[in-house]
Formats: C-alpha cells, structure tokens, sequence
C-alpha cells in the first residue's frame, strides 16, 4: 500500500465521475493511455482490480475492491487540498502571529498594523499578549514591540524614539517649556520603576533632579487621573500623550522639558535564527511604515 499516490487515486476517482477513461484524461489533460497507466499501478498497489470494463461504449465501474479504494482515496484527495491551500495561504501571509506588546504600542501602533494585516489577510490568526518587563521574553513570540535594547539571540528593528514631554494641571507651570531642575522636589505621578521608567528616573537622578513620586500606578489613564486630581504632575513618553488626547482636555497642559531628556526607543524583536513566517515578515513591514508615519505626523 505504500506504493499508492495521489496522482493515482485523483485518476482513479476522475475515471468513476466521467464514466470512461477519455473523458477522464480530458478533464485531467493527461492522454488516455497515461490515465490507464495511472489505474494499472493503483490496481498492482491494492493488489486488485478497481475497474470492471465491459467494453465498448458501456461505462466502466467500480469493483467492491474499487469502491473500498475510493472511499478512502477521495478522503485522502480532500486532505491533499486542504493542505495545499492552508501551504498556498500561508505562503500568501496568512497563518498565525503572535505579539508581545505594551500599553501605548496597543493603543497606537498596534491597531493600524492589526487593521493593515486583516485588509490583506482576513483570516489570519492574530495573537496578542500585553505586558510590562524588565526582560522581554521573545523566545515564544513571533514578534515583541519593547521600549529598550535588548542584547543576546536576539535581532531588532528600531521604530521611533519617544520623547518624553511634561503633563502638568493648568497653570502649575507657566506656559511653555519647563526646565528639568524645576522638578527637583516636586510631586509626580509615575509608572512603577521598571522599563522605561527606571531609565528616565537614572537620568533625572544624574542630572540633580529628585522628583517627590507621591504615586506610582501602572494604568497610563490613572497616571492621568492622579495629575487631574491634583496629586502632582507626570513625565510621559509623546505616544501616551498622544493617544489621550490630551490636547481637548481644558485642565491639563503639555509642556516640553529643557533640556530635553533622552527619549524612550521603542523597538520590533524576534528570535536570531529563526526563519520568519510570511505573515510575521509583513507585520515587521506595517508596523515600520506605521511608526515612521506616525513619527513624521507627530514631529509638526
């Protein structure tokens, strides 16, 4: 049984639905003789014969042993097309994606690559995983957006540099922009002292500026609650200030720090030596071109 192709039964069960061998060979585009060579290999794997012929213009049929054959041979034939068309799906980007992310990617880089990968592949199996740490895990990701570098078996893509910009209560600082040391002592909302924020925090301690954190949360929308009540003011990467709108909100006011701080790096990693999927190569694509619009759209 070893012997049987699928090029075999595919002529097998194109013989029982034209009723003949020519037409059989028509439909296939084979000759005749190839379809009869076909059957004649299928007959010596089985060990049978699949066919009667009665001859002349009377239809050939199945024998029991043909029937047997059949059955299973156009389970086989079914299985051979899914296959084929999940390998052709999957060589066009479809499959399956998994993403690390975190709060401000989600909310606005990630979305326009999601809607990107759906306009071209709708039946792709997205799969997001959101997260805050020190140490990105990408071993059993796809992909991982993270704001930092990251050293060892792993390959990156730098999206953007996110500056870092002041939110404050109306009229805590006078309009425009704020210098640094202006913070020393001052209270301030903050995220919990990992990623990004324990860099920025190293950064105002070297310069002489130590903030009064009298809150730390790690909800970007209760960091701006907290500023809102009153409880002090925040310094936020330019993506969360931006996909809070707080531009429409009369109570707070953005200011830029000078001199500036160095800004947060938002990067795409992937395992080193792995061979990428179609789709996760194009989710690397969107998400560049995303970033650089976004980058360009921010920048006025």
């Amino acid at each position: 049984m070893s012997d049987v192709e699928l090029r075999h039964l595919a002529a097998m069960a194109a013989v029982v639905d034209e009723g003949s061998f020519g037409r059989a060979a028509a439909r296939l585009g084979y000759t005749q003789s190839t379809v009869s060579q076909q059957i004649a290999a299928l007959e010596k794997a089985v060990g049978g014969a699949v066919f009667d012929r009665p001859g002349g213009p009377r239809p050939v049929r199945s024998t029991p042993l043909g029937k047997v054959v059949l059955a299973h041979g156009r389970e086989l034939l079914a299985k051979a097309q899914a296959l084929t068309a999940a390998v052709d799906r999957f060589k066009a980007g479809g499959g399956r994606v998994d993403i690390g992310t975190f709060q401000s990617v989600s909310n606005v880089i990630l979305p326009q690559v999601i809607r990107g990968l759906r306009a071209e592949q709708p039946d792709c199996d997205i799969r997001l995983f959101e997260e805050e740490v020190d140490q990105p895990q990408v071993q059993d990701l796809d992909l991982m957006f993270f704001d930092g570098r990251v050293h060892g078996e792993v390959e990156h893509r730098k999206l953007l540099d996110d500056p870092y910009l002041l939110v404050a209560r109306r009229d805590t600082f006078p309009d425009g922009p704020v210098r640094v040391d202006r913070l020393d002592g001052a209270p301030m909302v903050a995220h919990p002292p990992i990623c990004d924020q324990a860099r920025l925090e190293q950064v105002l301690t070297r310069r002489g500026v130590r903030p009064d954190i009298v809150c730390r949360t790690a909800g970007n929308e209760t960091v701006l609650s907290m500023v809102r009540a009153g409880m002090g003011s925040a310094i936020l990467p330019r993506l969360i200030v931006h996909s809070a709108d707080i531009g429409a909100d009369a109570s707070l006011r953005v200011h830029e720090l000078k001199p500036a701080l160095p800004p947060r790096e938002i990067f795409l990693l992937w395992q080193a030596n792995r061979t990428q999927s179609p789709l996760a190569r194009r989710a690397i694509e969107i998400a560049v071109e995303v970033a650089d619009s976004l980058d360009a759209e921010l920048a006025y």
